[in-house]
């Protein structure tokens, strides 16, 4: 996924900074993470903006902004794709 690369490292979510949920697509909270971001067309990262659609890594954890909450998308290490 070109994603990988080009997505920015943003490190591991810090409780000092907003920060957007992150949740699994498939996950019960998502549709509870939906409902408290009110389908945002931003996510938050560290108290950095990220438009919907955004990619970064966080760890080794690819994340796409959805709605105004971070999907976990994969990982971002290009040799365990």
């Amino acid at each position: 996924m070109s994603e990988r690369i080009h997505a920015p490292k943003v490190g591991a979510p810090d409780p000092e900074h907003r920060c957007s949920p992150i949740v699994e697509e498939t996950s019960e909270d998502f549709d509870v993470a939906g409902m408290e971001a009110v389908e945002a067309p931003v996510c938050y990262f560290n108290g950095k903006v990220y438009a919907d659609g955004a990619y970064v890594c966080s760890g080794d954890e690819l994340l796409r902004c959805a709605r105004g909450v971070w999907l976990r998308e994969g990982t971002c290490d290009p040799d365990n794709p």
